[in-house]
């Protein structure tokens, strides 16, 4: 776009509506009436910003709204079926994905069960988008940007994934140039547990934390650093992998044979900790943690042993205990590990469990789209076309 002039008549146009665009995106459908006095604009000048932002198709007619005597007001929402995104979460054995729109409504959750056989990153993302846009009764052709959050650490930079055991014929480098290329989407792929730290950070217990911790226990294990809203991801994209570091010496009486964290406490050990039986995973006998006061205790203590290393380097203000295993012991579980925590290292300290419900990683790429469709349309405002 070309460049306006600052305090010229065709930048305040510009200005104005921006602003407009913005507050009906932040309220919701809007009249003529509302637009003006929440912008602190007269009515005239309202109905020329609506009139503008229909012209380019930003927004519609979207109802009618009673004006008493008179006749009713017509209201103006943004219109969510220009351009569209899906968040995608990579799981195991399972795609979950979702339409996002500029309005960030809700939509359909789709979920695809996942083999190992002809598997690719294109292949994996179409079936994502394909199933979201189904299920949410959505025009594929809007989709223009996708957000994938994967099991893997991810160097954004260099295209490249390691630590890659859940994404069977994903190449370690050039899996988001393939996506675009084959598919014709902008791409973003993201580290899982950091896109759950992003929603934990504007939806979920670190809303106010300088700097917080979301330590991610489930079949694996994870941690994603937020230093004031900014996830630190490394030079490789490999910060926060602690499920590889070798188990303490000092653990060893809690469970001899492991030799890594994950060992300890991923989704294997929690299950025999619940009673497991054979053929049953961590899923079956996730629901027992809630209540079982030695299991309880158990996951505590290890939790403990595996944040030590992250507290001594990070130092933060706030830990959050999220995954499948963190988000089932919830509160109890929280106050057990703040309750072993090293008090005189760390006297302030807080441990919370997550706030984010079910769908931390699709919450956190939702954030990121939301954020991407808003842009891109905001681009289309040019008063001077």
């Amino acid at each position: 776009m070309s460049q306006i002039d600052p305090g010229t008549p065709t930048w305040l146009r510009a200005h104005n509506d921006r602003t407009a665009f913005r507050l009906l995106l932040e309220h919701g459908p809007l009249t003529r009436a509302q637009l003006g006095a929440l912008s602190g604009m007269s009515k005239p000048t309202a109905a020329q910003m609506l009139a503008r932002l229909e012209r380019v198709e930003l927004i519609r007619p979207v109802g009618e709204v009673s004006a008493g005597r008179g006749p009713n007001a017509v209201s103006y929402g943004v219109r969510d079926d220009r351009i569209t995104g899906v968040a995608v979460s990579m799981l195991a054995d399972a795609i979950h994905a979702v339409v996002v729109d500029a309005t960030d409504a809700e939509h359909p959750i789709a979920e695809i069960r996942l083999d190992d056989g002809g598997r690719t990153p294109e292949a994996d993302v179409r079936r994502a988008v394909e199933a979201a846009c189904v299920a949410a009764g959505v025009d594929e052709a809007t989709v223009s940007n996708v957000v994938v959050g994967v099991q893997a650490a991810v160097n954004v930079a260099g295209d490249t994934l390691s630590l890659t055991d859940t994404l069977p014929g994903w190449p370690a480098t050039g899996s988001r140039a393939r996506i675009e290329e084959q598919l014709g989407l902008t791409a973003v792929l993201e580290n899982d547990v950091n896109l759950a730290a992003m929603a934990e950070r504007a939806a979920g217990s670190a809303a106010d934390a300088a700097t917080s911790v979301l330590f991610w226990i489930g079949h694996g294990l994870g941690v994603a650093l937020d230093f004031g809203g900014t996830v630190h991801r490394g030079a490789a994209g490999g910060a926060g992998e602690v499920g590889y570091l070798s188990v303490p010496r000092g653990a060893g009486a809690i469970e001899p044979d492991a030799d890594d964290l994950t060992a300890l406490l991923g989704g294997r050990a929690v299950a025999r900790l619940l009673g497991a039986t054979a053929g049953q995973g961590l899923a079956d006998v996730l629901d027992r943690l809630d209540g079982d006061e030695a299991a309880l205790d158990a996951v505590a203590d290890r939790v403990v042993v595996a944040l030590e290393p992250v507290l001594a380097i990070v130092d933060p203000d706030l830990v959050v205990l999220g995954g499948p295993t963190g988000s089932a012991g919830g509160a109890p579980l929280a106050r057990r590990v703040a309750a072993r925590i090293d008090r005189q290292s760390h006297p302030d300290l807080t441990v919370l469990p997550s706030a984010t419900g079910d769908q931390p990683v699709l919450l956190g790429a939702r954030r990121l789209l939301v954020e991407r469709i808003r842009d891109l349309l905001e681009a289309d405002i040019n008063p001077a076309a």
